[in-house]
């Protein structure tokens, strides 16, 4: 477990990046792959706006798929993520 800082605002992918943390993201965030795939707890994904469709389309692609899975491209911090685990999969896919 790594914990991080995070601004209101960014994307998982950029609080990532800049707090070091090894989140694969082929595509540099573009929405045309599924390595930035991150599993959050379902309190958290509950409060989260819900996927386009498009997201939704690369996640069909992800490997370790679960039920509050999200791209980390896609989805910005809130208050409501102080404190929260979300979970990298130990395995990617790079399906494009």
């Amino acid at each position: 477990t790594v914990q991080v800082d995070a601004k209101v605002g960014q994307s998982i992918l950029q609080v990532s990046r800049e707090n070091r943390v090894e989140l694969e993201a082929f595509c540099e965030g573009q929405l045309a792959c599924s390595t930035c795939h991150c599993i959050f707890e379902q309190s958290l994904f509950d409060q989260l706006p819900g996927a386009k469709d498009d997201e939704l389309d690369m996640l069909d692609k992800a490997a370790c798929l679960t039920d509050t899975s999200r791209l980390g491209c896609q989805v910005k911090v809130t208050k409501e993520f102080s404190g929260a685990v979300i979970r990298i999969p130990e395995e990617t896919n790079n399906a494009m």
